[in-house]
This record gives structure tokens, C-alpha cells and sequence, in this order.
């Protein structure tokens, strides 16, 4: 059983939806805008969110990034875009999957079990620290500090590094970390790792030209330094 906040603004969407949730022994929240949402998640720390794009306050892939910069709660996106670029801008902005509209009962509680195992696993199975350089990660935590001054990562950068800084010394290829990070292997989607990269590398005060942690091999992936 999880407590799952669903925001969506279509009554007939969140009637059928909170049926079929609370059916399968979840305990739901519904919400029709973003700005009660956002409350929710920092007052009330649900399990799980499902967030329609379309909301009548604020975009909703807007919300999303307003989330991710307060909480990691594992978000699924329900979305009537189904692009190339549309999904990979949702995936960058820390949603951890999507259903297109329209989707069944049946689909979205398949999604919602999948999501929900693989955050519980990450957090049961994290080793309790990993040190590298003057880079602490504490993975039970999700907390991460650069010479004892906290990193603020979204869901997903956090999990990029955690997953690199485990791997010390090893080529990480984009395709693996889709696989293991996002749980997705569309094709194109790799795409979306060069952005977190990115992100993650002016957090951690470097560039591409000049890293200290996280080195590009070309063709390749990319692979996690100890600087010392």
C-alpha cells in the first residue's frame, strides 16, 4: 500500500483513476492543481505521484521541476504528448516514467508497482557511504556533499552520480545508464544523460574540458575519477 497523490483536474479522469487506486489497496490523494500539489509534497511526503501535464495554474512540466527542486518523490507523468523531444524533456526534468493518455486501470498500476520496487530496492540495497575525492554520497540518505558543503541534486542527478561513483575507474556507457538509472532503452533517449551530465558536472564545479570527477570517453560513455 502506498499513498499516492494524483493530480489531475479532469473529474472523470480522477474519479475512474481513484477507483482503480484505491481498489488495489492504495490510499489516494487528489488534487486538481498544481499549487496544492507542491503543498503536498513538502507538507505530507506522499509515496508516489502521478501528475498530468494539463493543469488549469501551472504547466505541468513546470510542476514537475517545482517537485524535484523540494523533493525526490518517485513521479509518474500522464501525458497526451507522445514526441521524441517531449519525453526526453520530461525524463530531464526528473519525472522517473510516463503513461500517454489514454492508458488503463490496468497500466498505470503495473507502472505504479515497477516505479515504487525500484525505489525501495535502491534505498534497502545502497551501501551506507561512498568516498571519492572530497565527494561523500550517502545513498540511504540521498544526500551527497563536496568538501563538506551539500550538493542540491535533483532525483535524477542523484541517482546518475550515485550510480558512476560506485563504479569508480569503469566506462559507463549512455545506453547502460538508461538502463539502469531511468529503467527505459528507447532508442534516442540516451540523449537525455548528456543533459544530466552536464548538470551534474556544474554542481561539482567542473567542466568538459576541464573535469575532476567525471571524464568522457569518447564513443564511449563516461567514467567516474577519483581526483586525489
Amino acid at each position: 500500500m502506498a499513498m499516492i497523490l494524483l493530480v489531475e483536474d479532469d473529474r472523470i479522469i480522477t474519479a475512474a483513476l481513484s477507483r482503480a487506486l484505491t481498489d488495489a489497496g492504495h490510499v489516494v490523494r487528489p488534487v486538481g492543481r498544481a499549487a496544492e500539489a507542491l503543498k503536498i509534497v513538502t507538507d505530507e511526503r506522499p509515496d508516489l505521484v502521478i501528475l498530468d501535464l494539463g493543469l488549469p495554474d501551472i504547466d505541468g512540466t513546470d510542476a514537475l521541476r517545482m517537485m524535484r527542486s523540494v523533493s525526490d518523490v518517485p513521479v509518474i507523468v500522464a501525458t497526451a504528448r507522445r514526441s521524441e523531444a517531449d519525453i526526453i524533456s520530461l525524463l530531464s526534468a526528473g519525472a522517473d516514467d510516463y503513461v500517454t493518455k489514454p492508458f488503463s486501470g490496468g497500466h498505470i498500476l503495473a507502472r505504479i508497482s515497477a516505479v515504487l520496487r525500484r525505489a525501495r530496492a535502491t534505498t534497502n540495497e545502497a551501501p551506507s557511504a561512498i568516498t571519492v575525492g572530497d565527494l561523500v554520497i550517502s545513498p540511504r540518505q540521498r544526500r551527497a556533499e563536496l568538501r563538506g558543503e551539500p550538493l542540491q541534486l535533483t532525483r535524477r542527478e542523484f541517482d546518475v552520480l550515485a550510480y558512476l561513483a560506485e563504479r569508480v575507474g569503469q566506462v559507463i556507457s549512455r545506453r547502460e545508464l538508461m538502463n539502469e538509472v531511468w529503467n527505459q532503452a528507447r532508442i534516442g533517449e540516451e540523449q537525455t544523460i548528456d543533459v544530466h551530465i552536464s548538470w551534474l558536472r556544474r554542481k561539482l564545479g567542473e567542466t568538459a574540458a576541464q573535469p575532476r570527477f567525471l571524464h568522457t570517453v569518447r564513443g564511449v560513455g563516461v567514467m567516474m575519477v577519483d581526483p586525489r
